[in-house]
């Protein structure tokens, strides 16, 4: 495993959490029922800590490859 990927994983998950957490907390509100209580709308943000956390490890990634890449300058 390389630099980074398992940053991806990770972000991955976390980004798979927050999207089933967004259709649960908005099914209620499509269905008619009475909504979710405010925690569960945290949950959604787990979106965008996952886009977040994967993209890192891609930039992680990226910049380990470009380094080992480079010519020794000696």
């Amino acid at each position: 495993m390389g630099p980074g990927d398992l940053l991806v994983r990770i972000g991955a998950v976390v980004f798979v959490v927050g999207a089933v957490g967004t259709i649960v907390t908005v099914m209620p509100l499509l269905l008619g029922t009475s909504p979710l209580p405010t925690p569960a709308y945290f949950v959604c943000m787990l979106m965008g800590v996952g886009l977040a956390l994967a993209l890192f490890g891609l930039l992680r990634a990226a910049m380990a490859q470009r380094a080992s890449s480079e010519p020794s300058s000696s």
